[in-house]
């Protein structure tokens, strides 16, 4: 069974992103200069160079990336969301370079049309579509086609405070848009003043990182360090780190919602129809436990597992289904293996098990009932055999 180890990166976002400050630390960590500026020519958008700057920031060595309007550049030329996805679509850029810069492109697009209460077609770019920020969201999308990573993970956000000034006016920081891109992202300010986090690194962000959490284990190949362009009064950089994941990276963090209800003059005969119910409309996890109500009644508390933007429908259906007068709704989090499904040769033909992994690596694997029950109809046979005969083959493959 050949298995490979994951290459992660991790974005640390402790003095914010903004989208010159990715590509400054992707260059950082090694992308070929010459191969980004001739995949960024394909655009075919004039008006603007490109400065590539080794430099130190507050002593650190780090990656100056910044594009430079010429004199007929036009910075806040204004264009719709289909004038840039044509832009991009016409490049000869690689077709993951180009799906990941249309993905960044729709996030931006998408919050701008909320927050304004327009027709997402109708949302005019301004600074984010302005020549240096195309060239900024395409240029990371490049950078990221050449890398390669298995895994992309970021730090919570620092986000600044205070004000900013944009086309819009003076706006609070995180501007609106940021704010509307950042839904579901953890952030966090220490007081410093300025927009550590713009509407495009919020976007970047969020359509690369599958996680916010803090540095996982790994095993560290090489950092990255591309430069802001204010004086914060602390060093003001994005770091990338490029790594190797060790077995615990596998474990995804996940923010779940966990509905309970304790129930005790309800006929137990509902409960065989509500679970499968629930756990048809997408629960997570679905289980009933026996409990010692006020005045020593025995009852049920009925408990589900489910996403956040699940909650308000299972509340509904437990508000349905159910006798309860009221739910109770904890925020949680679960630590999940990574998981995958196998073809294992068994005595029976190929048959797919379920595996749990460590570093990429099977380590426990499970037969699939549905997959034994149907063996042991058909053979005619005690299903536990099946079991037994599946989970032996599958054990001696993982060694």
């Amino acid at each position: 069974m050949k298995t490979t180890m994951q290459q992660l990166l991790y974005f640390d976002c402790f003095s914010g992103i903004s989208g010159d400050m990715t590509i400054g630390a992707l260059l950082d960590l090694g992308i070929d200069q010459e191969q980004l500026r001739e995949s960024l020519n394909s655009l075919n958008v004039s008006g603007y160079r490109l400065d590539i700057v080794q430099k130190t920031a507050r002593g650190i060595a780090a990656t100056d990336f910044d594009v430079v309007i010429d004199s007929e550049g036009h910075t806040h030329e204004h264009r719709h969301l289909s004038d840039i996805l044509q832009i991009i679509e016409k490049s000869r850029i690689d077709d993951d370079a180009k799906s990941l810069s249309i993905r960044i492109f729709e996030t931006i697009a998408w919050a701008e049309a909320a927050v304004h209460r327009m027709d997402v077609n109708e949302v005019h770019f301004h600074e984010v579509g302005a020549i240096d920020s195309i060239v900024d969201i395409v240029g990371t999308a490049v950078c990221l086609s050449m890398l390669k990573p298995d895994r992309i993970i970021s730090s919570p956000l620092h986000v600044g405070s205070g004000t900013v000034t944009c086309a819009h006016g003076v706006l609070p920081v995180p501007a609106p848009a940021t704010l509307k891109i950042l839904e579901g992202i953890p952030i966090y300010s220490t007081g410093v003043k300025g927009e550590l986090v713009t509407p495009t690194g919020a976007a970047i962000i969020k359509n690369l990182a599958e996680d916010f959490i803090p540095l996982p284990p790994l095993s560290i190949d090489k950092t990255g360090y591309g430069t802001g362009k204010r004086d914060t009064g602390q060093l003001n950089a994005l770091r990338i780190v490029s790594g190797t994941a060790t077995a615990a990276t596998t474990l995804t963090t996940e923010h779940l919602v966990l509905l309970e209800t304790n129930i005790d003059d309800m006929n137990p005969e509902v409960y065989s129809y509500l679970l499968p119910l629930l756990l048809e409309k997408g629960a997570l996890d679905v289980y009933l436990t026996n409990v010692i109500m006020k005045k020593g009644r025995p009852g049920t508390q009925i408990s589900v597992l489910c996403n956040p933007d699940d909650a308000a429908l299972f509340e509904q259906l437990l508000f349905d289904e159910t006798t309860t007068l009221g739910i109770r709704k904890l925020a949680v989090e679960r630590s999940a293996l990574e998981r995958a499904f196998i073809e294992v040769d068994t005595p029976f033909g190929k048959l797919t098990v379920k595996a749990a992994l460590r570093g990429g690596k099977p380590f426990r694997v499970s037969p699939e009932y549905e997959v034994c029950r149907e063996i042991a109809e058909e053979k005619g046979i005690p299903i536990r055999e099946v079991y037994h005969t599946v989970q032996k083959v599958a054990d001696a493959l993982i060694g």
